[in-house]
């Protein structure tokens, strides 16, 4: 009674002194300097996270892709920037449409075709290697090998495929990023295939990977460890090949000179057969000097991997190279562990490859519009 009549009142009454309303002000306030600082660190890189909402793609030449193209261009070398990163402006790359830039491919066909020439010295052939010439190995330098004529007639007269021949190419790696990519009726539909080491492509995978293929490597080894170097019961690798239909194959004959015979065998096999499928030899001239190309462009390693050499054709012989099963870390773009290969788990032995720095230069060849690399879902 005596408070009401002196007019007093509590100070703290309906002041909700840390109360819900305060909090709630408080938290407002701390989200807004967060998303500040964000902005603020982050950059163009924070916006970006929300474009993945984006029902549709940007047009290449855009603003938008423009900038995102030159974030991956500057990242110079792969250790620049950690994994997690690089995979990130990879992704944000992905609402952008891609297309080829004629000029960009132009010069780097040019820069090929005065190094390599494949549409020349791709294969060994009768025209570019003639009977009673000295063939000097790829790697055993000091080895050389007389050209008999026994040898020569293993030759085709001379290369089956002329420069920029197919419009539409697809190289496909067998890496595990290609696993439940549902790319098969996309790679099925290129002009011209390229596989590499007799992947399997049977029903399981190929929904993935597809069936067509015109051309797929085989290495040595491969003879070696699954069957017997030939030198026993044949028809086994005789009906893997059965797979590839009429697809031709092409070995490393010349790398060095435990090869060779292995290599041979192939041939003298399939002419057993009577098989109508081509056999060929990789010039190891021309393996030498893609291997020095690579290397001014930072792919240094005992040996590059036949996706690279692949590739390497596909930019001479195609008007447009897509890229399909070619990634060389642990998990995906968006983080999730993925399978070495598509068919199974086995790593290749360490060191031998520079498995990285060659898909570093595919994404950035990509980001320039040379090649396409598909690592996510085909539609």
């Amino acid at each position: 009674m005596l408070r009401r009549r002196m007019g007093y009142s509590d100070p703290s009454s309906g002041k909700d002194l840390l109360g819900n309303r305060s909090l709630c002000f408080i938290f407002i306030c701390a989200f807004g300097l967060v998303t500040l600082l964000q902005q603020i660190l982050y950059g163009k890189n924070y916006i970006k996270r929300y474009l993945d909402t984006y029902d549709g793609a940007y047009d290449y030449n855009s603003t938008a892709c423009k900038e995102l193209r030159q974030e991956i261009m500057d990242v110079k070398v792969l250790t620049m920037v950690k994994t997690s990163e690089l995979f990130e402006r990879w992704r944000n790359l992905q609402v952008c449409k891609w297309e080829q830039n004629k000029v960009e491919t132009s010069n780097f066909k040019m820069s090929l075709s005065r190094c390599c020439n494949a549409p020349s010295f791709l294969f060994t052939t009768k025209r570019n290697t003639p009977a009673g010439t000295k063939l000097r190995y790829e790697v055993d330098t000091s080895g050389i090998l007389p050209i008999t004529t026994e040898i020569f007639k293993m030759f085709p007269d001379d290369m089956p495929y002329a420069k920029s021949q197919y419009k539409k190419c697809a190289v496909i790696g067998n890496g595990g990023i290609i696993k439940n990519s549902k790319c098969g009726k996309e790679i099925d539909s290129a002009d011209f295939v390229f596989r590499c080491n007799i992947p399997p492509i049977n029903e399981k995978y190929s929904a993935d990977v597809g069936t067509k293929t015109d051309l797929v490597t085989i290495n040595p080894s491969i003879i070696t460890e699954r069957f017997q170097k030939l030198e026993k019961w044949r028809r086994p690798f005789y009906e893997v090949l059965q797979n590839y239909e009429n697809s031709s194959v092409v070995l490393p004959a010349f790398y060095n000179t435990r090869n060779t015979d292995v290599s041979f065998r192939v041939k003298y096999m399939l002419d057993d057969f009577d098989s109508q499928r081509g056999v060929f030899f990789f010039h190891p001239q021309y393996l030498l000097n893609v291997q020095r190309f690579w290397a001014v462009q930072g792919v240094r390693a005992k040996r590059l991997s036949s996706g690279l050499m692949l590739v390497t054709a596909a930019l001479e012989m195609c008007e447009e190279v897509h890229l399909y099963g070619f990634w060389a870390f642990p998990m995906n773009p968006s983080g999730i562990f993925i399978t070495h290969h598509y068919y199974d788990n086995v790593k290749p032995r360490p060191g031998f490859h520079a498995m990285p720095h060659e898909i570093f230069n595919f994404l950035h060849m990509h980001t320039r519009g040379i090649i396409n690399v598909h690592t996510g879902q085909c539609r």
